[in-house]
């Protein structure tokens, strides 16, 4: 082959995201024997949100679904 490194890899269930990452930053680096420190954050953290502000969005969503739109196509 030309020298070309391959992985096996999944963004769905992060099967070996980092191998290419350390690949190319031990070549870039020349050492043979570098790893990484630590593991990548997986996932974000959960989001809070307002109580108050939620019920608000909901209820933008839900005057957005009831109302029609125009027939007209004046805009176009």
């Amino acid at each position: 082959m030309n020298n070309l490194q391959y992985y096996d890899i999944s963004a769905k269930s992060n099967y070996n995201f980092e191998k290419p990452f350390l690949w190319l930053a031990r070549n870039l680096i020349g050492d043979p024997n570098l790893e990484f420190v630590t593991m990548s954050a997986l996932t974000p953290p959960e989001a809070v949100m307002d109580p108050a502000t939620a019920a608000q969005y909901e209820h933008y969503l839900e005057v957005v679904q009831t109302t029609a739109l125009p027939d007209e196509d004046d805009d176009l």
